[in-house]
């Protein structure tokens, strides 16, 4: 279930740097990227659990047994299909974005040529694939059934199963928006800019203005 978890929080980021570079390249509108994608990896959740339920209550039944780890073996497949689908609408929006670099406003040049920016796009790149390699093997383990050898190799699992969630783990932890996409607080929940909270924020001719209505 952690890949589903990680994943969404990658297609909340992806949406907020629609927001900050341009959402004009985007082949989606951004407030979508998430709604989508997250629904997909919940129905992915529900067929994965769906079929270890079916699988754990067979009791001995290996026709059920075996149609259980069938259903999780569909929501794999289905986890890894969106996760397809979104890393092609995220290429295809840095493209895009690539080729208009030159055409970005000030403030989305500033953000893109910026170090921090940088360095946080590779961190949710890297954890993008190593969420994207757990799920392929997860499908390669489940496709032979619950005896496959791959199920049964301790080492294979915990490197392309632990090991791929901690380092996901680890470089979204390290490399976190809050100090290498602040930007990202300047947008609320579904993608729009943030609305003023206090008024110490708001300038003299706005509270005059609002004093006036």
């Amino acid at each position: 279930m952690a890949p589903a978890f990680l994943a969404a929080g990658i297609y909340l980021t992806l949406m907020h740097m629609v927001n900050t570079l341009g959402t004009q390249y985007s082949p989606i509108s951004p407030k979508f990227y998430p709604w989508i994608f997250i629904s997909c990896d919940f129905l992915s959740l529900v067929l994965q659990a769906a079929g270890g339920a079916t699988a754990a209550t067979a009791k001995g039944n290996t026709t059920l047994s075996s149609d259980g780890g069938y259903v999780m073996l569909a929501g794999i497949v289905w986890q890894v299909f969106t996760l397809m689908v979104f890393g092609g609408l995220c290429g295809e929006y840095f493209r895009r974005v690539y080729v208009n670099r030159y055409n970005l406003t000030s403030s989305a040049t500033a953000v893109f040529n910026g170090t921090k920016f940088r360095l946080f796009v590779t961190a949710v790149a890297i954890a993008f694939t190593t969420i994207f390699v757990r799920c392929v093997f997860r499908i390669a383990e489940l496709a032979d059934g619950w005896k496959s050898s791959i199920m049964q190799n301790e080492v294979e699992f915990i490197v392309f199963d632990g090991v791929m969630c901690l380092i996901a783990v680890l470089v979204l932890t390290i490399f976190c928006q809050g100090q290498y996409f602040p930007q990202m607080q300047e947008h609320n929940s579904v993608g729009r800019p943030a609305i003023v909270r206090h008024s110490s924020d708001l300038s003299g001719s706005d509270i005059e203005a609002a004093t006036e209505k």
